[in-house]
């Protein structure tokens, strides 16, 4: 293989007249074409795409920005594994690559963003864990950059494209059916940060129980990191009230890694003494004994969701996916456990 300046110097050509005869341009003589693409053929020339895509204005290439962190790197890794991938399938119907941007933990995530717009290090950008108010919206949409948001925010309104989790599915219908077992002080388990997502739970959590006519109690939200230690935590708390409820709902799947652990130092089995309600289903809480009560999505559809409604911003690709701007919620699907068995009497 060889490049530009090597098969100009075989040819005894300027560099610029290969390059325009590669690129077909309409000043460069049939003959001299004919010469060069004979040598190129030849010699296995490869073209520079990355100075080609420069030239052109375009990469071929989305960002995905992730924030990455104690919390986030314990608790996302499987999840954002599983998305990528989905992500991706997509993506190579057009040869287009994926870009996975980590945000340190310690950077500001709109500053980091702002680099990689300025950059130009993409031609569009996913980004994930929004915030209640999140500047990297209003950032994107200033730069004109097509992107899509993995939740939702109260930046933007909504005339921007995102996909999101239905959190206020999953949060009533776990209320739902704790309290058809009998349970009325029900505790939650929330991040302990601003990311948009705990506080749309919240929302959910607080509309069921007043649905089922039952006092919302401040002091039964727990936030905590959304880890295993998060959950050891919540639990912790939870056991030391004055009047403990008899159940609890958390937000992230392996927080209740570290509520059962707790439970189990306290002498305490979920499903038997008491009720345990998780998130997402996961590789690691499948291998909870008792079984968790949690909800089942596809990583895999939720990331071809994610990589189709971004190319329909995109208007290379607009036509090929004519959904336009999407704004959707991602449905799951309650998976029954034993952990919930526990039936509050009285």
């Amino acid at each position: 293989m060889i490049g530009i300046k090597r098969l100009a110097e075989h040819l005894n050509i300027s560099i610029g007249t290969v390059s325009r005869a590669l690129n077909g341009r309409p000043d460069v003589n049939d003959e001299t074409r004919r010469r060069v693409l004979e040598a190129a053929a030849e010699l296995g020339y490869v073209a520079n795409q990355s100075g080609r895509n420069l030239r052109q204005g375009n990469t071929n290439a989305v960002g995905f920005m992730i924030e990455s962190g104690a919390d986030t790197a314990g608790n996302s890794d499987n999840f954002f594994l599983g998305v990528i991938d989905g992500v991706q399938h997509v993506l190579a119907r057009h040869d287009l690559d994926l870009l996975v941007l980590p945000c340190p933990g310690d950077e500001n995530p709109s500053q980091y963003l702002q680099r990689m717009v300025s950059r130009r290090a993409v031609d569009a950008m996913i980004i994930s864990a929004t915030h209640r108010v999140d500047a990297r919206i209003d950032l994107l949409t200033k730069a004109r950059l097509p992107f899509i948001a993995l939740g939702r925010s109260t930046s933007g309104g909504n005339v921007y494209p995102w996909i999101d989790l239905d959190f206020e599915g999953v949060a009533n219908r776990a209320i739902d059916r704790l309290v058809a077992k009998g349970h009325r002080r029900i505790a939650v388990g929330l991040p302990s940060n601003d990311i948009n997502l705990g506080f749309i739970f919240l929302d959910g959590i607080k509309g069921a129980l007043k649905r089922h006519k039952i006092r919302f109690d401040p002091s039964l939200i727990i936030r905590a990191a959304s880890t295993e230690q998060g959950g050891y935590q919540i639990t912790h708390e939870v056991l030391a009230m004055k009047d403990p409820p008899t159940a609890l709902v958390l937000v992230y799947e392996l927080m209740a890694i570290g509520a059962y652990r707790r439970l189990g130092e306290a002498g305490m089995t979920p499903g038997k003494d008491f009720a345990v309600i998780g998130f997402r289903e996961s590789p690691l809480a499948k291998f909870l004994q008792p079984a968790l009560t949690c909800f089942r999505m596809s990583l895999r559809d939720l990331g071809i969701g994610l990589g189709e409604s971004l190319l329909a911003v995109m208007p290379p690709y607009a036509d090929t996916y004519p959904q336009g701007l999407v704004n959707k919620i991602w449905p799951m699907e309650l998976v029954p456990g034993e952990s919930d068995a526990f039936t509050r009497k009285g």
